[in-house]
């Protein structure tokens, strides 16, 4: 467990510093406003907001949150990448309360769990996006909650109790801003873990100022900067290029709601993109894309890779084939975001390790790596998730395993958490299996990540069943699909055992069957 004395340590630097700051986003938002108004902010297709409509937006959007629940209160938004969900997050933060940011690609399982957990007051959801109903689902997830949060409609029709967006903010009624707190809590994101529920992360005005201070130092970002946003506001890393470095570095966000490699070659010459980051399949698409348009994409300086395992042949690629661009890896974790900050022009270290730290004090013991800075998280929601995730001296355990390559560059190793890391996404086995366990076929089942060249993990089902014709990725899919988990936590590959391997005390070793279905792919 952290002590106090060891966060005040860690303030008083932060502070001392200039990492931390008095100033809040709101502030930093409303000089934007008044400075450079016509600035764009934020680009999502024919629609482009400038520092003024935003900062006047919001507030009028604050004004109406706070008409209908007190500062502090949770607000979520599950939408894709769209511009509302900028105003969302500013409007939220200038009426103090605590943004919840929720992937679109959660269905009722998760998202009943979350808006319990958290104590969702309010939540803006699309009306529907990429075929599905999401306004019906939250008449149903909400129909069986004692006290139902406040359901807002973005794009559409709402169901029976719901609200439509545009009638929520009234510019009639200006906005009396409440005293902010820059070390206050003001944002939850919920990351997958080895308990089998999610874990409510807990940040900062000031965790996510420092970590925007770091990247604006070591990624090239300049006032004028612009970013592609493909990956989802709901992340850590998607909601800070489109809501934080507008603001904070000045630049401008080029939002992508569906990820389509062609369409975004096209956006980046038509945008002048500098900067994109996202996980392996990212790159793997954006660089095939590209060679198919006979393009270098010229303005792109900067393409941060990381989420999952990279393999050093496609940063050596496409920092080859992108001649004006760094390419490099980076690590980090929703509790510590971006602990190393890659390797600039240092292709070697930048293709075949994770980079060099940046704020982050980075340590490995016993082969685990250990990080703690000014951009870690305050806590978990639940403060017995804190059990073992700090060690004596404040250092955030994140279960990761790696070493040292010439003193300076990082390489992350595997994992000692059982986690799946597909496209990105963090899955827990633990949450999948335990509602597999109730299908009426299943004595026994262990999910485990196996390598692939495509997503960088798949998650393989490997199951004792007494059903006589087996069970196979359809059977396990039909199930989840109807207890309401999401698709992307679906099992792509199902192997049916007699026996799983456990050792004396009855655990499942799934080092070892990682290892047989590994040695069994040749």
């Amino acid at each position: 467990m952290r002590t106090a004395q060891r966060d005040s340590e860690l303030a008083a630097r932060a502070y001392a510093s200039g990492l931390w700051v008095r100033e809040t986003l709101v502030d930093a938002l409303q000089t934007a406003a008044h400075d450079t108004p016509r600035r764009e902010v934020v680009v999502d297709g024919p629609v482009r907001l400038d520092c003024e409509t935003l900062h006047n937006r919001a507030n009028e959007l604050a004004a109406a949150m706070l008409r209908r629940m007190p500062a502090g209160s949770v607000v979520s938004f599950m939408l894709p990448n769209w511009h509302e969900a900028a105003l969302i997050y500013h409007a939220a933060t200038a009426a103090a309360m605590v943004v919840n940011p929720i992937l679109p690609s959660l269905r009722d399982h998760e998202l009943a769990f979350i808006l319990a957990d958290a104590d969702v007051r309010m939540i803006f959801i699309p009306a529907d996006f990429g075929g599905y109903d999401y306004a019906v689902m939250l008449h149903r997830v909400t129909a069986s909650m004692p006290d139902p949060p406040i359901v807002v409609v973005v794009r559409g029709e709402p169901q029976p109790g719901q609200i439509r967006f545009e009638s929520l903010a009234d510019a009639d009624a200006p906005l009396t801003p409440p005293k902010l707190d820059p070390d206050a809590v003001r944002m939850i994101l919920y990351t997958s873990g080895t308990t089998g529920r999610p874990k409510g992360v807990l940040h900062s005005q000031n965790s996510i100022h420092a970590l925007i201070r770091q990247l604006g130092e070591h990624w090239r970002v300049v006032p004028g900067s612009t970013y592609l946003v493909p990956s989802p506001i709901a992340h850590i890393g998607g909601s800070i290029y489109a809501f934080e470095f507008p603001i904070l570095l000045s630049t401008t966000a080029v939002l992508m709601d569906r990820w389509d490699p062609d369409a975004a070659v096209a956006l980046m010459l038509r945008e002048h993109c500098t900067h994109m980051s996202g996980a392996t399949p990212f790159l793997q698409h954006l660089l095939a894309a590209a060679q198919r348009a006979d393009t270098r994409l010229p303005d792109l300086r900067v393409f941060i890779c990381g989420g999952a395992s990279v393999p050093p042949a496609l940063i050596h690629s496409a920092a080859r084939y992108f001649e004006n661009a760094v390419v490099t890896r980076v690590y980090g974790s929703t509790e510590v975001p971006v602990m190393t900050v890659g390797a600039d022009n240092d292709l070697e270290h930048a293709a075949d390790t994770d980079g060099k730290p940046g704020i982050a004090e980075v340590v490995i013991a016993d082969g685990e790596i250990l990080a703690r800075g000014p951009q870690m998280l305050l806590g978990y929601l639940h403060p017995e998730d804190e059990a073992d995730a700090f060690d004596s001296e404040g250092y955030f355990r994140t279960g990761d395993l790696g070493h040292w390559v010439d003193g300076d560059y990082l390489v992350v190793t595997g994992r000692a958490k059982d986690i799946v890391i597909r496209n990105g996404e963090n899955i827990s086995p633990k949450e999948v299996e335990d509602v597999l366990l109730d299908h009426p076929d299943i004595r026994e089942i262990a999910i485990v990540g196996l390598p692939d060249p495509r997503t960088g993990e798949r998650a393989c089902a490997v199951v004792v069943t007494d059903a006589e014709s087996g069970l196979g990725v359809a059977d396990l899919r039909d199930f989840l699909q109807a207890t309401g988990v999401a698709k992307f936590k679906w099992p792509e590959q199902v192997v049916v055992w007699d026996t799983l391997p456990k050792n004396d005390a009855g655990k499942v070793l799934k080092h070892r069957i990682r290892a047989r279905l590994v040695e069994a792919d040749g």
